[in-house]
This record gives structure tokens, C-alpha cells and sequence, in this order.
């Protein structure tokens, strides 16, 4: 086998309004905004804007001064459980975010 596919996958908060005939989905904490003419096609639009603004940040080399300026840092598993019900009390929304490994370029991955 000389590619893996590899699939990491964001659990994201996000809100959804409907302002007219449209509803506008938002995912705050990046200020990333899109809409549907139904809420699912705008949850859907959402997950790929996530997906693509991601990737691009990836692919810019801008991801983890981007995740930074947003305020992200490391959780412990002590966070992890407490946050469980605010989880359940908000609207979130899965982003994957797909990559491919080619073996065949693979080098060491860890730096000294």
C-alpha cells in the first residue's frame, strides 16, 4: 500500500438563523458564515466552507497561527469531561478533514 488515507475530524459549535427565506449558518469561533435555502443545506454548506477554509490553512502553512489568533489552545481529558453537557446544550457540527499520506515520500515526522 502506498497511500493511507487519513481523516481528522472537528467537532465545531455553530448557530443557525433564519433571516427571510434564507437561513445563515455561522460557526463563531472562526467567523467562517454561509447559507442554504433550508437549514440542512445550510448546515451542509457550513461543513464545507469549514472543510475548505481548514485545508487552506493547511495548505498555506497558516493553521496553527490561524487556530492561535482564535483562541485555541490544548485541552487536558479533565476539560474534555467537563465540557460534555455544554456539548449537548449547544448546536455543533462535524468537519472532517480529509488527507492522503504517499509512503513512498514519507520521511521521519518527528523533529529532535
Amino acid at each position: 500500500m502506498k497511500e493511507i488515507r487519513v481523516t481528522f475530524k472537528l467537532h465545531m459549535p455553530m448557530e443557525i438563523k433564519k433571516k427571510g427565506k434564507w437561513f445563515i449558518a455561522n460557526c463563531p469561533i472562526v467567523d467562517v458564515c454561509t447559507q442554504g435555502t433550508t437549514e440542512a443545506q445550510a448546515k451542509k454548506n457550513l461543513a464545507d466552507a469549514l472543510m475548505l477554509f481548514f485545508m487552506s490553512c493547511y495548505e498555506r502553512g497558516t493553521l496553527d497561527a490561524v487556530l492561535r489568533n482564535c483562541g485555541f489552545y490544548p485541552a487536558s481529558s479533565d476539560d474534555e469531561a467537563a465540557d460534555s453537557g455544554s456539548r449537548e446544550a449547544g448546536k455543533y457540527i462535524d468537519v472532517p478533514l480529509p488527507f492522503m499520506i504517499d509512503k513512498t515520500k514519507q520521511t521521519s515526522c518527528h523533529h529532535a
